[in-house]
């Protein structure tokens, strides 16, 4: 260990605190990174001197981010429905943007590869720079473990943008990293060698077909001790980054092809929390660091081409991802796919790994070469800033939960009043005449002429997430809710006054993943609450104050204590349901994902709590 090591720790420790302490939202930790790393290093302060055990730390930092940038992709995107779709499913899909987010990305990235060969030739041609294809390599990158953080902290990895970027940056990080190790091969002249690239992705389809049932019987063997889903990853890392190594391509492209492995293995959600807790909370930091450290700003500046090139090469990063919009455009509003089009310039990565490569076969000068790492740097600092400026959630990421109630009286009606207008699309309906009269006024509700299932079918009834059938006649909850259940609907709510313990009809409900309730039931359940809790009742009642239920979906959330929760101050945690069992929670007590958190707080309050920690974002 050295002093140098200690600080690099320290500096890893205290970026995300210092960002926290000034509120600095706009600025992705990464990037703070790199900033901290020039402020400590060569360019300043001078505090480190690289190591060996510095330079390992950083070389794994930056494997282990490739790693979890290939486990980050959703590959369900690629995957055409091969079951039979409900008709929900079959409906949604219907009615989803006709450009996917794999062609969205593919689009754009095809058009910023284009511009970035046409910038290259541009530079030939005025004598800045003569090496087309160098140039059209590192135009054509994108910051794929940059943008993975930015996307993450911006809660946007599930969403279709969050993915459509991801995407075009996967695109901008592998096509360049080919193309790579292929112009590092031609100019050794080595290129009859290419083909042996070719051996990485054998050796990595053979380790995902020897391991592709790892994970289902993963937790009858793991323990405590061993931690076996660990010990999985770090082997696949490690054989193909070491493949990929023998072959002569980058490690890099070794380590992003693991992740894609292990992905595909399907891990627990555990697992992935993991690996990002090991990667993000320590390897990766010091590469970042680092390449601020290792920069010498002082000395590029005395150059005078050095001073012309970096504002051109940072405006050629720009415009070489500028017509991505138009591939964006196709899914995604003008404003935002413009914003895309901007953050996707940010470059850092592999543009590092480009010019060492490049200086090794003396391809580029010293001056050159910190050009385009200083301009690079600008990148990662201007993209980020202004996508966290601009970016404006699109409407599919802001759609209400659709709630149909069927069955009007004076509980579903009362009940339909009482919840977040911001948080559900209500409609309610019934084929009672009189109850329809009654309520009409008070709700949003439809007269239906009949209760046929394949009339509501086709009036569009089942099409929501939740659906409540709130009949006193349990036989047509019961037969409508197996309907609906079948057709496709997420949650079924049902009203089941059936105490006839000789059917198995509450079986069959429960087999179908039906949620049913009784009054009776529910009188009991409050009558015994009271008894134990005197203020139970006013708290069930309360218009001020009620009690509602969140799941914990977020990643971000993982591990994040009690304490520590956004507007904690306003809302009253009573109790934390995990895995079936229910936990007192105190300030100190660690959130996990799939947290059933049952609270009180305002109507307000409430909405803004359940919407930060039940969106998805893996």
């Amino acid at each position: 260990m050295s002093v140098s090591f200690l600080i690099v720790t320290l500096a890893a420790f205290i970026t995300p605190m210092v960002l926290a302490r000034f509120k600095v939202s706009f600025l992705p930790t990464s990037v703070a990174e790199i900033i901290i790393g020039i402020i400590i290093g060569k360019s300043c302060f001078n505090l480190i001197h690289a190591d060996t055990l510095l330079s390992w730390c950083s070389t794994f930092g930056v494997i282990l981010l490739m790693f979890l940038s290939g486990m980050e992709i959703d590959f369900s995107l690629f995957k055409k429905n091969s079951h039979t779709l409900s008709p929900l499913e079959a409906k949604m899909a219907a009615n989803e943007p006709k450009t996917s987010p794999v062609r969205a990305a593919t689009y754009a990235y095809a058009f910023s590869l284009v511009a970035s060969l046409i910038l290259a030739l541009l530079f030939k041609v005025t004598g800045l720079f003569s090496d087309v294809g160098l140039a059209t390599i590192l135009f054509s990158t994108v910051s794929l473990g940059i943008m993975t953080s930015l996307l993450k902290e911006n809660e946007l990895l599930s969403r279709p943008f969050g993915q459509t970027i991801l995407l075009f940056s996967v695109l901008g990080e592998v096509i360049p990293m080919i193309a790579l190790t292929a112009y590092s091969s031609l100019y050794a002249g080595k290129g009859a060698s290419l083909w042996l690239i070719t051996l990485l992705f054998i050796a990595a389809a053979f380790l995902f077909n020897r391991f592709r049932h790892f994970f289902s019987f993963f937790d009858k063997i793991n323990k405590a001790t061993t931690q076996i889903d660990m010990r999985l990853a770090f082997f696949v890392i490690i054989a193909l980054v070491l493949v990929a190594e023998t072959v002569g391509a980058e490690n890099i492209l070794g380590a992003f092809v693991a992740g894609i492995v292990l992905k595909l293995l399907e891990p627990a959600e555990e697992t992935e929390h993991r690996l990002d807790a090991i990667g993000y909370g320590f390897f990766t930091p010091f590469f970042f660091i680092l390449t601020g450290v290792n920069l010498d700003i002082p000395s590029l500046m005395r150059s005078p081409k050095t001073l012309l090139l970096i504002p051109l090469f940072f405006v050629a990063f720009i415009l070489a991802k500028l017509p991505g919009y138009f591939g964006f455009q196709r899914r995604f509003s003008k404003k935002n796919s413009f914003v895309g089009a901007v953050a996707t310039s940010t470059t850092i990565t592999l543009v590092v790994t480009t010019l060492k490569i490049a200086e090794h076969l003396h391809a580029i000068t010293p001056q050159q070469s910190g050009a385009f790492l200083l301009a690079g740097i600008l990148t990662c600092i201007v993209g980020p800033v202004f996508f966290n400026k601009q970016y404006k959630p699109e409407p599919e990421d802001q759609k209400q939960t659709s709630l149909h109630i069927i069955g009007v009286n004076l509980v579903t009606v009362s009940a339909a009043q009482q919840l977040s207008k911001g948080m559900y699309d209500v409609q309610m309906y019934t084929d009672n005449s009189k109850n329809f009269t009654t309520y009409n006024s008070q709700a949003n509700v439809h007269f239906l002429d009949s209760l046929d299932p394949d009339e509501l079918i086709a009036n569009h009834i089942f099409d929501t997430d939740i659906l409540v059938l709130g009949y006193a006649d349990y036989n047509v909850n019961y037969k409508l809710s197996l309907t609906a259940k079948k057709y496709g609907v997420n949650r079924v709510i049902v009203r089941f006054e059936n105490r006839n313990p000789l059917n198995d009809m509450e079986d069959e409900l429960k087999k179908a993943g039906i949620e049913y309730f009784s009054y009776f039931d529910i009188n009991v359940g409050m009558m015994r609450s009271m008894i134990d809790s005197p203020s139970m009742l006013q708290i069930l009642t309360s218009s001020e104050s009620r009690l509602y239920e969140v799941v914990v979906n977020d990643s971000i959330f993982v591990g994040v204590e009690v304490k520590d929760l956004p507007h904690i101050d306003k809302i009253t945690i009573s109790r934390i349901y995990r895995n079936g069992h229910a936990i007192a929670p105190h300030g100190y007590t660690q959130l996990q994902l799939g947290d059933h958190i049952i609270f009180s707080a305002s109507a307000e309050e409430s909405a803004y709590f359940r919407r930060k920690l039940q969106r998805r974002n893996e």
